[in-house]
């Protein structure tokens, strides 16, 4: 019997030198802006590795404030890059691997195919009576949409028609479902609808809304949680970015 245990040995050895790797699973925090591109990002990192990321959706500050108490989430993608350094600051993230995903856009979105004019002067009109926008203290575009219209000098006169959103997918829902008639989204939201009418608001007009993305402690030591940050930054998925309006660096 002695004699065999060499050959089982190396047999072994060969084996598990060529068995392919376990499938494995990441859980993934992700600004709500970033939904339907990151469902696409996910189908591709499942068929290119096997491996599977799990999203929880949701405006950049309530997502910070779920990892800071403790919630489970192993990659943080925000809307900004506030929140990331600040996860790295305050040692919620792994130092030296925050990166910027996506550079984002707003649009003046309504499903009206005539209300939004190339210009974006219906804000200036009595056409409507309500414009949707995200909570600007939690959802980073949010904060652009009041930024642009500190720039455009219509803020005060919009007061009394804004309605918030707690993120920028229910900013969105505001408009879809008939509850305001026009709404600041993310380009990503509306890129491919042509049923509506919309004008890209000028980068000009506020902050770059630079998206970062940072490994948490939690998902440290899960080399599944590093390789999907890695795979979204890969040609793959910047593509897929690219195709919902994202810009990248």
């Amino acid at each position: 019997m002695t004699r065999f245990l060499p050959l089982l040995g190396l047999v072994l050895s060969l084996f598990l030198s060529t068995a392919p790797a376990r499938a494995g699973e990441t859980l993934v925090a992700v600004a709500a802006n970033f939904t339907a591109t990151a469902n696409e990002i996910g189908a591709a990192f499942t068929q290119a590795t096997g491996h599977t990321a799990t999203f929880s959706f949701g405006s950049t500050g309530k997502l910070y404030a779920q990892i800071a108490h403790g919630a489970p989430f192993e990659v943080f993608l925000a809307a900004d890059a506030a929140r990331p350094e600040k996860a790295e600051a305050e040692g919620l993230g792994v130092a030296g691997t925050r990166v910027t995903y996506a550079l984002g856009r707003i649009v003046l979105y309504s499903t009206d195919p005539e209300l939004v004019d190339d210009d974006g002067q219906v804000l200036e009109t009595d056409a409507f009576d309500h414009l949707a926008i995200a909570n600007p203290v939690t959802a980073p575009y949010g904060a652009a949409a009041v930024e642009a219209m500190d720039a455009l000098g219509v803020r005060e006169s919009l007061a009394d028609k804004i309605v918030q959103g707690d993120n920028i997918a229910q900013t969105l829902q505001f408009v879809t479902t008939g509850n305001a008639e026009l709404g600041v989204v993310a380009l990503s939201q509306v890129v491919g609808d042509e049923s509506g009418s919309k004008w890209l608001v000028p980068a000009d007009l506020y902050s770059p809304i630079r998206q970062d993305a940072i490994l948490l402690n939690t998902g440290a030591d899960n080399p599944v949680a590093a390789a999907f940050l890695d795979f979204l930054q890969g040609p793959e998925a910047t593509a897929i970015k690219e195709r919902y309006g994202y810009g990248t660096e």
